[in-house]
């Protein structure tokens, strides 16, 4: 079983910066793809970022494009998620999420397991 801690939400104004963690344990973070969601009120959670087992190959919703960068470190268990040039439609509950296998990594049933979620607040 893999649990996942997600860390680094907070209270930010318009054009500022977050770091988001995601601790992983259970399992050796290299046989997991990784990815973030997020999750606004009123709204079905959706796909931000994905990276590859060895961080090769990493992709990225439309609306973070040039914003946010994913990242991970395998040897600290921990997969990163560095959100610059924050806007208020930003504000949402990002949910770290792990895959052992499959093609897919845009779906949110595509990945085996999620962290608890971490607040993001972007004022304007």
């Amino acid at each position: 079983q893999v649990q996942l801690v997600e860390s680094g939400g907070g209270l930010v104004q318009a054009g500022g910066s977050l770091r988001l963690a995601c601790a992983a344990s259970g399992r050796t973070f290299s046989t997991l793809q990784m990815g973030w969601f997020r999750q606004a009120p009123g709204k079905e959670r959706e796909f931000v970022a994905a990276i590859s087992r060895f961080g090769r190959f990493t992709d990225y919703a439309d609306s973070v494009k040039g914003r946010f960068t994913i990242t991970r470190d395998n040897a600290k268990n921990t997969v990163y998620l560095q959100m610059n040039g924050l806007k208020p439609e930003d504000t949402a509950v990002y949910y770290c999420a792990a895959k052992i296998g499959g093609a897919g990594f845009v779906r949110d049933y595509d990945y085996d397991y999620w962290g608890q979620g971490t607040q993001v607040t972007v004022s304007s």
